[in-house]
């Protein structure tokens, strides 16, 4: 499978390091699970039910320790948008063993670095450090997942926080907001269309009781994993694993995912923004695709090819078309993001020309788009797509980052580490009528949601303003 992931649907935390976050999304959009004669990948189960996937690195003497946790901003309640991400800033603030702001003291006097990141169906914990110390984050990782205190000074002051960086990172900045409205336009039943940060109308009356209820309800080891990838012995980490997160007893039955599907689209949807704080417009457009779990058999591999042919890179098909021959955009690409547990989407980004109408930009490419459909992707197109994909293999396996977050995130929506390996030969066999044949079948404007974001006079923003 291919982890494709647009911007905002990470949504990074803790005020101190926000740059992180568009690091996290533009290694996601670019990992492609390593092939399986590159690495060694071992996976077991605890007996409280935890998993444990360790990946042996030894180039360098230091160690990625990852828990997963199956839970995200789509499993949250109605009304309670953002308790997830929430919950996931007062995992650092303390247990009875180690007070608020101490965990990542002690990673960093230890040399390591630590973070964590939320998303749709996942929120994620990391800690980088010499593999010396591989035990000590064990024992603080475990400690914290099990015994997160919830003091209401700490609660409030960390909601406060968190309203601040979605002004900063979602209200403060045009482009976001567009992507959060046409999100929302998107998905008519789906929770993948509330923000993963959450709306501030329901972030603000965000609770303690609200924060300790999600915790107590998806926080028990057999809905988590571990993940180990660095400079490490399986046996062992299997034996450090079995003594800090063995132990953790279950406190509720593995939690159901139950969510509302998506209907199928009938009529395609829009979004138009104007901002005065926008220098020039650009158009978004989504079109909902099955994700991974639900894509019958080669499908999913299809729309991997479909969206790196279409619009990633000088040689693809929209920058071809519109860029390099109309001269119609400045600027376009595209993305298949069907990792996901339920349904997932092809993204295409287009910023018109200076001097070009927003209307004939967008007119440009509904054209391409019928005339890719009425011809057929060229089977040349498609080789170069393959081949930058499957690329993309050499440089995922070079990063104990990525190699973390590949398996983890396959464990997140249900998908086995046989299955992640497995991604290359799948993506080998594709054809050409196979990508032509996912692109016929969704690349449907009744599929699809468009966002137009323009500039806006400042006297006129004023004036529908008071």
């Amino acid at each position: 499978m291919l982890i494709s992931v647009t911007a905002g649907l990470l949504e990074k935390c803790r005020y101190r390091c926000l740059a992180l976050c568009v690091l996290l999304v533009a290694l996601a959009a670019s990992i492609a699970p390593a092939q399986a004669l590159d690495i060694d990948v071992s996976e077991y189960t605890l007996e409280n039910g935890m998993k444990v996937i360790v990946i042996p690195d030894h180039r360098a003497p230091v160690v990625t320790h990852m828990v997963w946790v199956r839970v995200g901003s789509a499993d949250e309640e109605l009304g309670k948008s953002g308790i997830a991400h929430y919950l996931e800033h007062l995992l650092f603030k303390g247990t009875e063993r180690v007070k608020p702001g101490e965990f990542s003291k002690i990673i960093r006097l230890n040399g390591g670095e630590d973070n964590a990141f939320t998303s749709y169906d996942f929120t994620a914990y990391y800690e980088r450090i010499a593999t010396d110390r591989l035990e000590l984050v064990m024992d603080l990782g475990a400690d914290r997942f099990a015994n997160t205190l919830f003091d209401d000074k700490d609660i409030k002051t960390e909601l406060e926080v968190v309203k601040e960086e979605r002004r900063s990172r979602t209200e403060n900045n045009p482009a976001a907001l567009l992507r959060e409205q046409l999100s929302a336009a998107t998905y008519t039943a789906h929770t993948y269309g509330r923000p993963v940060i959450g709306w501030m109308s329901e972030v603000k009356k965000l609770a303690a009781a609200d924060a300790q209820d999600f915790y107590r309800k998806y926080y028990t080891p057999s809905n988590a994993a571990l993940v180990v990838a660095g400079d490490v012995d399986g046996a062992e980490v299997r034996d450090l694993a079995a003594k800090y997160y063995g132990k953790l007893k279950n406190t509720v039955p593995t939690p159901v995912r139950a969510r509302t599907q998506e209907p199928t689209p009938i009529a395609a949807k829009r979004v138009e923004m104007s901002d005065p704080r926008v220098a020039s417009p650009s158009i978004s457009r989504t079109y909902l695709v099955p994700g991974v779990n639900q894509a019958p058999a080669g499908e999913s591999e299809a729309l991997d090819l479909l969206g790196q042919a279409l619009g990633s890179g000088s040689s693809s098909y929209l920058y071809s078309e519109l860029v390099t021959r109309q001269k119609i955009a400045s600027q376009v690409s595209s993305w298949h993001n069907g990792d996901t547990l339920d349904g997932g989407e092809i993204s295409i980004n287009l910023a018109p020309a200076p001097g070009v109408d927003v209307k004939v930009a967008e007119e440009a490419l509904d054209a391409a788009i019928y005339k890719l459909l009425s011809n057929g992707v060229e089977e040349g197109l498609v080789e170069r797509a393959r081949n930058q994909l499957v690329a993309s293999n050499v440089y995922a396996i070079d990063s104990q980052f990525r190699l973390a977050y590949i398996f983890g995130a396959a464990f997140a929506i249900g998908r086995s580490v046989e299955h992640t390996l497995g991604w290359t030969n799948r993506i080998k066999q594709v054809t050409a009528q196979q990508v032509n044949n996912v692109a016929r079948k969704y690349l449907k404007l009744r599929n699809s949601a468009t966002g137009v974001l323009v500039p806006a006079p400042a006297r006129a923003a004023s004036a529908t303003s008071n």
